[in-house]
């Protein structure tokens, strides 16, 4: 990692760079951002907003889990729970006849509410509250070497399987006779979801990991005229919403998560204004 804050500090020769802790902040933003544009114009196009923002929630108790089983990396908990989650939520989603959102709702308010109630036990919960808003600042090397990882994983997969994923989006019988794999396709995006969602919380904050993921991608759908569009303006809105919540966060003392929301939400209502003008 020296050699990437030498780099840093080359070529943003600002006073904040000066200090370890906002540049694995910096560098995890570029990574974080991108991921949660990129994988959520899908979300956007499968009406999926529910989905994730409930499989955000779910990590309490995938830290409660890791409490009671003795678990050291609340993250590895976390993950596999969050995992296993939204691969049972994928399945209630996937049902015919079945009210998916209701559903998705009980699990989701159950979940939460064990997590809290383990988490909270003999007054501890104040150990976990920074999870509500997140702290980008406490990211270490190593989560950041995790998530590049993620980052070139998930990058490889999209370039695979987004036409696949865009097709079946748009109509799942007609994708299976066609001889796509749905099912197991869907699968692998709800996990891609899971993993993302569960690394990027901590930093993000439960509260606001799902107004990330969507509001870039919205507010790129207001101005995209095509896919390929789509794909850049929301991945740049969403980094340049990441860096400029950093930054003011920093020069603000105040913490960086809502930042990076508020601008993620002006430029939602920009873009909203631009594609009025349109018209």
């Amino acid at each position: 990692m020296g050699i990437v804050y030498d780099i840093l500090e080359k070529i943003l020769p600002f006073s904040w760079t000066s200090y370890e802790f906002m540049k694995n902040a910096f560098i995890a933003v570029i990574l974080i951002t991108p991921l949660l544009g990129m994988v959520g114009t899908m979300v956007v196009q499968k009406k999926m907003a529910f989905f994730s923002d409930a499989l955000g929630h779910s990590a309490l108790t995938g830290i409660a889990l890791g409490v009671i089983l003795g678990v050291r990396n609340t993250n590895v908990s976390m993950v596999i729970f969050a995992v296993i989650f939204a691969l049972l939520l994928n399945k209630i989603k996937s049902r015919q006849g079945i009210e998916a959102d209701t559903i998705i709702s009980v699990f989701a308010s159950c979940s939460i509410a064990v997590g809290l109630i383990v988490l909270s036990y003999k007054g501890n919960f104040n150990n976990y509250s920074a999870l509500l808003i997140g702290d980008i600042l406490s990211i270490t090397t190593g989560e950041i070497k995790a998530l590049l990882i993620v980052f070139v994983v998930t990058s490889l997969l999209w370039g695979v399987l987004y036409n696949k994923m865009l097709f079946i989006s748009m109509n799942s019988a007609l994708a299976r006779s066609k001889g796509i794999r749905v099912n197991l396709i869907e699968n692998i995006f709800v996990i891609l979801i899971a993993v993302i969602v569960m690394l990027a919380i901590r930093w993000i904050g439960i509260l606001l990991i799902n107004a990330l993921m969507i509001l870039p991608v919205a507010a790129a759908k207001n101005i995209a005229s095509n896919v390929r569009e789509y794909h850049f303006f929301a991945v740049t809105f969403a980094l340049f919403s990441g860096i400029s919540g950093l930054l003011v966060s920093y020069y603000m003392n105040v913490a960086c998560g809502p930042v990076i929301i508020v601008y993620a939400s002006a430029l939602f209502f920009l873009s909203y204004i631009v594609k009025i003008l349109k018209k």
